[in-house]
């Protein structure tokens, strides 16, 4: 599972993707807007992609992932659009036999798609807002 999406991602489907009898471990990173960035109050995140770059990218991501460790699946979901306080931004879930397999390469992903894959992040604040530069691509 590598989408992009516009609403609310779904834990439970993204879990039930990588779910494998053989993995005795799954592990997930969570991505969620929090309150404040740069010592000030964020109201909300506004997130835009390049869609079919990105998906690319993040598929690029989950193919070096199960090369590099025996998973048994990794799925990556973003969201774009307005997001508010809580809501999450990014879901990695990686499963596989052991646990420090996954979360090598649940941390491997999240770094990854940090610096590779072109989605752009605005935080507003009450006063402005601000562009964070993330993706280097």
């Amino acid at each position: 599972m590598i989408q992009i999406v516009e609403t609310a991602i779904d834990l439970d489907a993204v879990l039930e993707a990588v779910a494998d009898p053989a993995a005795g471990a799954v592990v997930t990173f969570d991505g969620r807007v929090r309150n404040h960035a740069r010592g000030k109050p964020v109201t909300h995140l506004y997130y835009e992609t390049y869609g079919s770059m990105a998906l690319r990218e993040m598929k690029k991501i989950r193919a070096e992932a199960m090369r590099r460790w025996p998973l048994a699946n990794l799925a990556i979901v973003h969201r774009v659009g307005l997001l508010q306080i809580g809501e999450s931004s990014v879901l990695i879930a990686a499963s596989a036999a052991h646990r420090a397999d996954a979360f090598e390469a649940c941390r491997f992903a999240i770094d990854t798609l940090k610096t590779t894959v072109p989605i752009w992040k605005k935080e507003h604040y009450q006063d402005g807002e601000v562009w964070v530069e993330e993706y280097a691509g």
